[in-house]
């Protein structure tokens, strides 16, 4: 009998599962619609009022998106105050929804990773999770790794979509 041979492992394939760069953490959106006069107008006074009085240390060590849900023009600035009074608490703060604060969180993480560790490599970046990796985030790891590598692998070792295969001269 002979022994069962792992070829998934002997193949010098590099496997690159996204859901391992996840930062764990809770996730909170932070609308200022409530603060507009009537959910359309920043009245400053109102607005200031609100800033003051609000519990910014509720945010401490959360990952917060910015954002304004009503259809009104805000100046730049309210979010500025917004952010220089949760920028003490909050790990995070980004403007937009939460689907954009997950993709900069996995943004950030993608920069940690080294080029040296990829050269002339065979990747596989795996496409199953059990957590929701953004779109935005294989399209950038696609980006990052095409000048390094050898080739690019979407799926699982065993079952593979061919993204990208360097063609030596």
């Amino acid at each position: 009998m002979s022994e069962i041979v792992n070829k998934v492992s002997e193949s010098g394939l590099v496997t690159i599962d996204l859901e391992e760069l996840y930062i764990p953490g809770e996730r909170v959106l932070f609308d200022i619609k409530p603060w507009l006069f009537e959910e359309l107008i920043l009245k400053e006074k109102d607005f200031r009022e609100h800033i003051k009085n609000h519990p910014w240390e509720n945010y401490k060590d959360k990952f917060v998106a910015l954002t304004c849900t009503a259809d009104a023009i805000v100046p730049t600035w309210a979010f500025m105050l917004i952010v220089s009074r949760l920028s003490p608490f909050a790990k995070k703060v980004v403007f937009g929804d939460l689907q954009k604060l997950e993709e900069e969180l996995f943004h950030d993480q993608l920069l940690t990773l080294k080029s040296a560790d990829f050269v002339d490599q065979r990747i596989v970046i795996k496409g199953c999770s059990k957590r929701e990796v953004p779109v935005s985030t294989f399209v950038a790891l696609t980006a990052f790794l095409r000048p390094l590598v050898k080739s690019i692998m979407y799926g699982e070792p065993c079952s593979t979509v061919p993204v990208y295969k360097r063609k030596d001269n």
